[in-house]
């Protein structure tokens, strides 16, 4: 089949449709992938063709306006028009296009894939890594996780989702007349699969028939890491690694001052991953006992690591499942996001602390909750037997399955 994979977002929401793209094309099909024009390089690593969107979703979040946007979506309104209009109507032109010409269509739902699919809705299938779109009483809403929403309006937090997308129809409306589409119209009822495994978050009772959790989509890296982040870790016991994702984000502390101490007062190694937020490290690229990177696959790192203090992106807490690797989760989106969500689950199933938002952690407490992190032996036996669960299930083998159903 010739198949199309769209999807909008940061590298949490590209990198495991590029893995299910890439097992596709395995498989024989004819895969492309359409996204930001940002994703080139990482897209094409999988080995599959690659449409670019004029659109940068990752570099707009980190712009005071994305920023501004976060921290309050339904108080953005004059951002709407010049940021994010133009890129919802310039993507669903390119995105449309895509999918009339392929067989299978599988979306991410920031993509607004729904409000084309009553074209073809045969051909169309929902595909998301986080549950924030189909109703539940049995979870809130993710990205309203870490608000102090009562467990009786679970199905209720969903209903937010539906305002933030209805502050989009402008420039959905717009495409749908420039391509000559009814202006009224009824999203389909589609089927629905999710690159998450139900050993970690089950999937609700209440979910359609058609709605299915495969398990992660992640697969094997061909990336090696490098000889001298190796000898750095086979020079003592396992380092703990700290890492923030890819997105800037906030902290009242000088976080390299505090990781340089949490390192001298629990005599542990640390290796920090850099992400956006950190703007200087010269200091600890000068000590010894700690090891500044750029990027690694984490799928080789993270074995070799103690545990890991993370911004709670499902990605990096899936990492964490599959190593088997304690974890700490300090949600850089906060209070409005998901990372919450992953990182109190963890809490919850006992292989992780309870998370702290970045920006309210201090200096003491990053030390204090580091040193329970490295300490505490149940999360290690909690997270060695939940590993051994997740290493038996195969999200990507599954997706596929689904995916190839009733072939025309």
């Amino acid at each position: 089949m010739k198949i199309a994979i769209l999807t909008m977002g940061t590298q949490g929401d590209v990198q495991p449709f590029a893995i299910l793209g890439q097992a596709l094309k395995k498989r024989g099909h004819q895969v492309t992938l359409s996204t930001a024009k940002n994703f080139a390089a990482l897209v094409k690593s999988y080995d599959i063709e690659f449409l670019p969107i004029e659109a940068d979703f990752q570099e707009f979040m980190n712009s005071e306006e994305g920023k501004k946007m976060m921290k309050n979506p339904f108080r953005a309104k004059k951002n709407l028009r010049v940021w994010v209009y133009p890129m919802i109507y310039n993507s669903m032109k390119i995105f449309y296009k895509l999918s009339k010409e392929s067989d299978r269509v599988i979306f991410h739902v920031k993509t607004m894939g729904d409000y084309f699919a009553d074209q073809f809705p045969d051909k169309m299938i929902k595909a998301n890594v986080i549950p924030a779109i189909e109703y539940t009483t049995e979870f809130i809403n993710p990205v309203f996780s870490a608000l102090p929403i009562p467990s009786f309006l679970n199905r209720l937090s969903y209903k937010l989702s539906d305002l933030g997308i209805s502050m989009m129809m402008k420039p959905v409306n717009e495409f749908r007349k420039s391509e000559g589409l009814s202006l009224k119209f009824k999203k389909p009822t589609l089927p629905s699969i999710y690159g998450i495994s139900e050993t970690y978050l089950s999937k609700p009772k209440d979910y359609s028939v058609s709605t299915h959790f495969t398990g992660f989509w992640t697969t094997t890296s061909n990336i090696e890491l490098d000889k001298d982040l190796i000898d750095f870790i086979t020079r003592g016991t396992p380092p703990l690694l700290i890492t923030f994702g890819s997105m800037t984000f906030e902290t009242k502390m000088d976080l390299p001052t505090a990781i340089e101490n949490l390192s001298n007062e629990l005599n542990v190694r640390v290796i920090v991953v850099k992400g956006w937020g950190f703007n200087s490290t010269k200091r600890l690229d000068e000590n010894p006992n700690i090891k500044v990177i750029k990027s690694a696959p984490y799928d080789k790192l993270f074995p070799l690591v103690k545990a890991v203090i993370n911004h709670g992106g499902i990605g990096t807490v899936s990492a964490c499942l599959i190593a088997g690797k304690p974890f700490f989760t300090c949600p850089v989106l906060y209070p409005l996001g998901d990372q919450y969500f992953w990182g109190y689950i963890g809490f919850k199933k006992g292989i992780a602390l309870r998370p702290i938002a970045l920006k309210n952690l201090t200096e003491r407490m990053l030390i204090d909750n580091a040193q329970a992190l490295l300490s505490t032996e149940t999360l290690y036996t909690n997270s060695l037997e939940m590993s051994k669960k997740i290493k038996s299930e195969n999200g990507v083998e599954r997706a596929i399955e689904l995916i190839e159903e009733n072939q025309r």
